[in-house]
Protein backbone atom coordinates (compact mmCIF):
# COMPACT_ATOMS: atom_id res chain seq x y z
CA UNK A 1 0.00 0.00 0.00
CA UNK A 2 2.14 3.41 -1.44
CA UNK A 3 1.44 6.92 0.30
CA UNK A 4 0.69 9.58 -1.62
CA UNK A 5 0.54 11.99 0.76
CA UNK A 6 -0.82 13.23 4.29
CA UNK A 7 -2.61 16.29 5.21
CA UNK A 8 -0.27 17.74 8.34
CA UNK A 9 0.96 21.04 7.92
CA UNK A 10 4.13 21.95 10.04
CA UNK A 11 4.85 25.20 12.28
CA UNK A 12 8.23 25.09 11.35
CA UNK A 13 10.53 24.18 8.31
CA UNK A 14 11.37 20.96 8.37
CA UNK A 15 15.38 21.75 7.77
CA UNK A 16 16.73 18.69 8.83
CA UNK A 17 14.53 16.24 7.36
CA UNK A 18 15.33 18.09 3.55
CA UNK A 19 19.40 17.60 4.49
CA UNK A 20 18.85 14.08 5.17
CA UNK A 21 16.66 13.61 1.93
CA UNK A 22 19.23 15.98 -0.12
CA UNK A 23 22.14 13.46 1.45
CA UNK A 24 20.58 10.27 0.69
CA UNK A 25 19.99 11.38 -2.81
CA UNK A 26 23.52 12.91 -3.54
CA UNK A 27 24.90 9.90 -1.94
CA UNK A 28 22.76 7.58 -4.27
CA UNK A 29 24.14 10.05 -7.51
CA UNK A 30 27.59 9.45 -6.33
CA UNK A 31 27.12 5.61 -6.08
CA UNK A 32 26.31 5.39 -9.42
CA UNK A 33 30.09 6.52 -10.50
CA UNK A 34 31.98 3.88 -8.76
CA UNK A 35 31.82 -0.24 -9.05
CA UNK A 36 28.96 -1.58 -6.90
CA UNK A 37 31.67 -3.96 -5.41
CA UNK A 38 33.64 -1.58 -4.33
CA UNK A 39 30.37 0.31 -2.96
CA UNK A 40 29.02 -2.34 -0.63
CA UNK A 41 32.81 -3.81 0.39
CA UNK A 42 33.81 0.37 1.79
CA UNK A 43 30.41 1.73 3.16
CA UNK A 44 28.05 -0.95 3.68
CA UNK A 45 27.29 -2.70 6.56
CA UNK A 46 28.68 -6.58 6.50
CA UNK A 47 27.12 -8.11 9.68
CA UNK A 48 30.06 -10.81 10.09
CA UNK A 49 32.92 -8.09 9.92
CA UNK A 50 30.81 -5.95 13.01
CA UNK A 51 31.10 -8.73 15.04
CA UNK A 52 34.31 -9.77 14.23
CA UNK A 53 36.08 -6.34 14.32
CA UNK A 54 33.30 -3.71 16.03
CA UNK A 55 35.71 -0.70 15.87
CA UNK A 56 37.47 -1.02 12.79
CA UNK A 57 33.64 -1.37 10.76
CA UNK A 58 31.58 0.19 13.13
CA UNK A 59 31.99 3.55 11.46
CA UNK A 60 29.93 1.34 8.47
CA UNK A 61 26.80 1.38 10.78
CA UNK A 62 26.59 5.14 9.80
CA UNK A 63 27.59 5.40 6.01
CA UNK A 64 25.40 2.24 5.26
CA UNK A 65 22.15 4.55 6.66
CA UNK A 66 23.00 6.76 3.68
CA UNK A 67 23.55 4.83 0.62
CA UNK A 68 20.98 2.15 -1.56
CA UNK A 69 20.98 0.08 -3.91
CA UNK A 70 23.03 1.74 -7.05
CA UNK A 71 21.37 -0.63 -9.40
CA UNK A 72 17.83 1.23 -9.30
CA UNK A 73 15.67 3.93 -8.45
CA UNK A 74 12.80 2.09 -6.52
CA UNK A 75 15.09 1.15 -3.41
CA UNK A 76 15.94 4.98 -2.85
CA UNK A 77 12.35 5.94 -4.54
CA UNK A 78 10.34 4.17 -2.22
CA UNK A 79 12.28 5.44 1.00
CA UNK A 80 12.72 8.86 0.34
CA UNK A 81 8.47 9.14 -0.50
CA UNK A 82 8.15 7.47 3.22
CA UNK A 83 10.32 10.67 4.30
CA UNK A 84 9.27 13.28 2.75
CA UNK A 85 5.54 12.04 3.45
CA UNK A 86 5.81 11.58 7.50
CA UNK A 87 9.38 12.77 8.33
CA UNK A 88 8.37 16.52 8.60
CA UNK A 89 5.84 15.97 11.48
CA UNK A 90 7.47 14.12 13.15
CA UNK A 91 10.53 17.16 13.39
CA UNK A 92 8.34 19.04 13.84
CA UNK A 93 6.84 17.70 17.03
CA UNK A 94 10.66 16.98 18.16
CA UNK A 95 12.62 20.03 17.09
CA UNK A 96 15.53 19.93 14.94
CA UNK A 97 18.13 18.53 17.03
CA UNK A 98 16.12 16.33 18.69
CA UNK A 99 14.76 14.67 15.36
CA UNK A 100 18.37 14.34 14.01
CA UNK A 101 19.52 12.05 17.50
CA UNK A 102 16.07 10.11 16.60
CA UNK A 103 16.71 9.75 13.38
CA UNK A 104 20.54 8.26 13.80
CA UNK A 105 19.41 6.07 17.28
CA UNK A 106 16.70 4.45 14.82
CA UNK A 107 18.94 4.06 12.31
CA UNK A 108 21.62 2.08 14.48
CA UNK A 109 18.98 0.07 16.58
CA UNK A 110 17.71 -0.95 12.55
CA UNK A 111 21.49 -2.35 11.85
CA UNK A 112 21.56 -4.09 15.26
CA UNK A 113 18.83 -5.48 14.71
CA UNK A 114 19.60 -7.32 11.84
CA UNK A 115 23.15 -8.27 13.08
CA UNK A 116 21.71 -9.74 15.85
CA UNK A 117 19.19 -12.08 13.69
CA UNK A 118 22.36 -13.10 11.42
CA UNK A 119 25.65 -11.90 12.65
CA UNK A 120 27.37 -14.75 10.56
CA UNK A 121 26.33 -12.66 7.25
CA UNK A 122 28.81 -11.70 4.77
CA UNK A 123 26.16 -9.67 2.47
CA UNK A 124 26.63 -5.79 2.85
CA UNK A 125 23.23 -3.70 4.03
CA UNK A 126 22.58 -0.44 2.63
CA UNK A 127 19.59 1.22 3.22
CA UNK A 128 18.00 3.98 5.19
CA UNK A 129 14.38 1.88 5.76
CA UNK A 130 15.16 1.29 9.33
CA UNK A 131 15.69 4.74 10.00
CA UNK A 132 12.92 5.64 8.38
CA UNK A 133 10.93 2.88 9.93
CA UNK A 134 11.54 4.91 13.09
CA UNK A 135 9.91 7.77 11.62
CA UNK A 136 7.09 5.59 10.71
CA UNK A 137 6.42 4.73 14.54
CA UNK A 138 6.69 8.49 15.58
CA UNK A 139 4.47 9.32 12.91
CA UNK A 140 1.60 6.69 14.08
CA UNK A 141 2.47 7.38 17.74
CA UNK A 142 2.20 11.18 17.40
CA UNK A 143 -0.62 11.12 14.61
CA UNK A 144 -2.56 7.76 14.20
CA UNK A 145 -5.92 9.31 13.26
CA UNK A 146 -3.99 11.48 10.37
CA UNK A 147 -5.84 11.01 6.86
CA UNK A 148 -3.05 9.10 4.32
CA UNK A 149 -3.67 8.87 0.86
CA UNK A 150 -2.56 5.73 -0.24
CA UNK A 151 -2.25 4.20 -4.34
CA UNK A 152 -5.58 1.96 -3.88
CA UNK A 153 -3.74 -1.51 -4.38
CA UNK A 154 -6.50 -3.76 -5.63
CA UNK A 155 -7.25 -1.99 -9.57
CA UNK A 156 -10.32 -3.63 -9.73
CA UNK A 157 -11.72 -1.77 -7.07
CA UNK A 158 -10.57 1.50 -8.36
CA UNK A 159 -13.96 1.45 -10.46
CA UNK A 160 -15.75 1.32 -6.89
CA UNK A 161 -13.76 3.54 -4.70
CA UNK A 162 -11.35 5.16 -7.22
CA UNK A 163 -7.01 5.17 -7.45
CA UNK A 164 -6.81 6.55 -4.26
CA UNK A 165 -7.64 5.99 -0.77
CA UNK A 166 -7.72 7.66 2.14
CA UNK A 167 -7.08 5.69 5.36
CA UNK A 168 -5.74 7.10 8.80
CA UNK A 169 -2.41 6.74 9.86
CA UNK A 170 -2.15 4.04 12.19
CA UNK A 171 -3.85 1.24 9.59
CA UNK A 172 -1.48 2.71 6.66
CA UNK A 173 2.08 2.33 9.39
CA UNK A 174 0.69 -0.94 11.10
CA UNK A 175 0.97 -2.83 7.73
CA UNK A 176 3.99 -1.55 6.84
CA UNK A 177 5.23 -3.03 10.46
CA UNK A 178 2.99 -6.61 10.24
CA UNK A 179 4.31 -6.88 6.32
CA UNK A 180 7.44 -6.66 7.44
CA UNK A 181 7.67 -8.77 10.34
CA UNK A 182 5.89 -11.55 8.42
CA UNK A 183 8.70 -11.46 5.68
CA UNK A 184 11.24 -11.27 7.93
CA UNK A 185 9.86 -14.11 10.04
CA UNK A 186 9.28 -15.79 6.60
CA UNK A 187 12.96 -15.33 5.73
CA UNK A 188 14.17 -16.72 8.51
CA UNK A 189 12.16 -20.09 8.81
CA UNK A 190 13.19 -20.97 5.06
CA UNK A 191 16.45 -19.08 5.31
CA UNK A 192 16.27 -16.96 2.32
CA UNK A 193 15.51 -12.93 2.73
CA UNK A 194 15.56 -11.97 -0.86
CA UNK A 195 18.25 -9.33 -0.24
CA UNK A 196 15.37 -7.20 1.78
CA UNK A 197 16.74 -6.69 5.78
CA UNK A 198 13.52 -7.19 6.80
CA UNK A 199 14.65 -7.15 10.66
CA UNK A 200 16.08 -3.94 10.47
CA UNK A 201 13.21 -1.98 9.54
CA UNK A 202 11.37 -4.06 12.79
CA UNK A 203 14.48 -3.03 14.86
CA UNK A 204 13.98 0.42 13.64
CA UNK A 205 10.50 0.76 14.20
CA UNK A 206 10.07 -0.63 17.58
CA UNK A 207 12.92 1.61 18.73
CA UNK A 208 11.21 4.63 17.07
CA UNK A 209 7.94 2.95 19.93
CA UNK A 210 10.08 3.51 22.37
CA UNK A 211 12.49 6.71 21.42
CA UNK A 212 9.48 9.01 20.59
CA UNK A 213 8.51 9.18 24.21
CA UNK A 214 11.83 10.06 25.44
CA UNK A 215 12.54 12.59 21.85
CA UNK A 216 8.31 14.66 22.22
CA UNK A 217 7.67 15.85 25.57
CA UNK A 218 4.37 15.83 26.06
CA UNK A 219 3.84 19.66 26.27
CA UNK A 220 5.08 19.39 22.94
CA UNK A 221 2.85 17.21 21.30
CA UNK A 222 0.95 19.26 19.15
CA UNK A 223 -3.02 18.02 17.62
CA UNK A 224 -3.88 16.33 14.28
CA UNK A 225 -6.68 15.83 11.98
CA UNK A 226 -9.24 13.53 12.92
CA UNK A 227 -10.23 10.84 10.60
CA UNK A 228 -13.52 9.79 10.13
CA UNK A 229 -14.49 6.63 7.52
CA UNK A 230 -13.00 6.70 3.95
CA UNK A 231 -13.91 10.20 3.72
CA UNK A 232 -11.59 13.29 4.39
CA UNK A 233 -12.10 15.39 7.09
CA UNK A 234 -14.41 18.15 6.02
CA UNK A 235 -13.57 22.42 6.50
CA UNK A 236 -15.54 24.85 9.28
CA UNK A 237 -18.09 26.65 7.29
CA UNK A 238 -16.07 29.71 8.31
CA UNK A 239 -12.42 30.69 7.42
CA UNK A 240 -10.52 28.66 9.71
CA UNK A 241 -8.22 25.57 10.12
CA UNK A 242 -9.33 21.68 9.71
CA UNK A 243 -11.39 20.36 12.11
CA UNK A 244 -9.36 18.76 14.94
Amino acid sequence: MLPIRDRLRTKSVPYINYLILAVNILAFIWERTIPPEQLLSLYGLVPRQLVHAPFEHGLSIFTSMFLHDPGGWAHIGGNMLYLWIFGDNVEDAMGHARYAGFYLLSGVAAAAAQVFIDPSSGVPMVGASGAIAGVLAAYGSLYPRSPITVLNPVPLLWLFFGIFLELPAWIVIALFFVVNVVEGYLGLISGMSGGVAFFAHVGGFVAGLFLVRLFVPQKSRRGHETWSGFRPPRRRTHQGPWDW
